[in-house]
């Protein structure tokens, strides 16, 4: 595919106040809404009737990656993370970038957001990234991050808040992950550490001792729509993947656009990836093909083609 990913897929039990957060708050657009069920969206993911109450996609202002596709579903469902473990396995993080993070954090604790911690966290990667980050709860169970690149080139518009940049996934064995990333979805390199010490344990919460493998995994010069890779060292988080799907509250899957399908299809064969086929005649959402498959570590990805 060689691109940054299009949209993630989150379920939610109440869109408007995921709007409420992503477009009041962030300064997200709108760029599609709908009201009620949608078989066609259903019936390619084979859902049970009345599964969708309404939908919305939303994206930072003119952004061509990094979008988000909110489903609300009709009936209560579980999370993907409800009492997940910090280093469950599953799809985690959604990082936002900001121009300002004390700023935007002060902008945020006026309209009632509450952070995990009092104080942001400061750290310069092995590779010389000097970063500052805070976590804080999201709508259904999602685990959100803001993130100042510090001396960075990344065009923040002046909302202070700019897309999504990585999908944070928690695995067990990097190793197949990476060359999935590499060969399959034809993503390069960005960044590849070993984060350590005190400070990075008390940043993600995590047990004295305990370090991270992240590598980050991009379409070149394009800060949104990555997907990064976490590994934690000396833990044993419970498998999460089967449970991020269509159907459950949270980060559920990553979304691609291709122009030729049928190309893509004999990709994935000469790679040994399985795959299922569908479309999709959505209200918000249409395809003339799709092909759903998952990463080694159990993430969902979806492929499409437009009509």
């Amino acid at each position: 595919m060689n691109s940054a990913w299009h949209w993630v897929s989150i379920g939610t039990a109440d869109l408007h106040a995921a709007l409420a957060f992503w477009v009041g708050r962030l300064g997200f657009e709108e760029i599609g809404v709908a009201e009620g069920d949608d078989p066609g969206l259903r019936a390619h993911w084979r859902l049970p009737d009345q599964m969708v109450a309404r939908q919305a996609m939303v994206r930072a202002p003119g952004a061509a990656f990094g979008a988000i596709h909110l489903v609300e579903w009709g009936s209560a469902t579980e999370s993907v993370r409800a009492d997940a473990a910090v280093f469950d396995l599953c799809p985690k993080n959604l990082d936002i970038y900001v121009d300002d993070l004390p700023r935007r954090m002060a902008q945020l604790a006026e309209q009632g957001v509450i952070f995990r911690n009092k104080h942001y966290s400061e750290a310069v990667s092995p590779d010389g990234v000097h970063f500052r980050e805070i976590h804080l709860a999201g709508h259904d169970d999602i685990n959100l991050v803001l993130l100042q690149i510090l001396g960075g080139a990344i065009p923040i518009p002046a909302t202070g808040f700019y897309g999504i940049g990585p999908l944070v996934c928690i695995v067990q064995d990097p190793a197949p992950e990476r060359r999935f990333c590499q060969q399959v979805l034809g993503l390069a390199l960005s960044h590849d550490n070993i984060l350590a010490g005190p400070e990075i344990e008390q940043m993600i919460g995590l047990p004295q001792g305990c370090a991270l493998e992240v590598s980050i995994w991009a379409e070149p010069g394009q800060p949104l729509g990555e997907v990064e890779l976490v590994t934690y060292q000396g833990t044993d988080g419970a498998d999460r993947y089967s449970r991020a799907s269509p159907g459950r509250r949270g980060i559920t899957h990553l979304n691609w656009w291709v122009g030729d399908i049928e190309t893509f299809s004999s990709h994935l064969s000469a790679h040994g990836v399985q795959y299922s086929s569908s479309y999709i005649r959505g209200r918000l959402i249409q395809t003339n093909a799709t092909r759903t498959f998952r990463s080694p570590a159990g993430l969902q990805i979806e492929v499409h083609t437009a009509i």
